[in-house]
């Protein structure tokens, strides 16, 4: 079943929605948002390596017992 809203996101969809964000936000405000999502971003990628590394940790430590 086809989307019919995203069926086909090209070029003159993406220049649209740009030139919106530009319109609502304002020359000055777009690159503060984009610093503030970078950080986001960065952090949730830290936190996924944390996360995989405890996973990892604990493999380590959990030894299966020899009877």
């Amino acid at each position: 079943m086809k989307l019919l809203l995203f069926g086909s996101f090209g070029w003159p969809e993406i220049l649209v929605i740009a030139l919106i964000v530009l319109l609502l936000f304002g020359g000055k405000k777009i690159p503060e948002l984009m610093h503030g999502m970078g950080k986001g971003v960065k952090s949730f990628k830290d936190g996924m390596n944390g996360v995989e590394n405890t996973k990892d940790e604990s493999k380590e430590t959990d030894s299966p017992k020899e009877n």
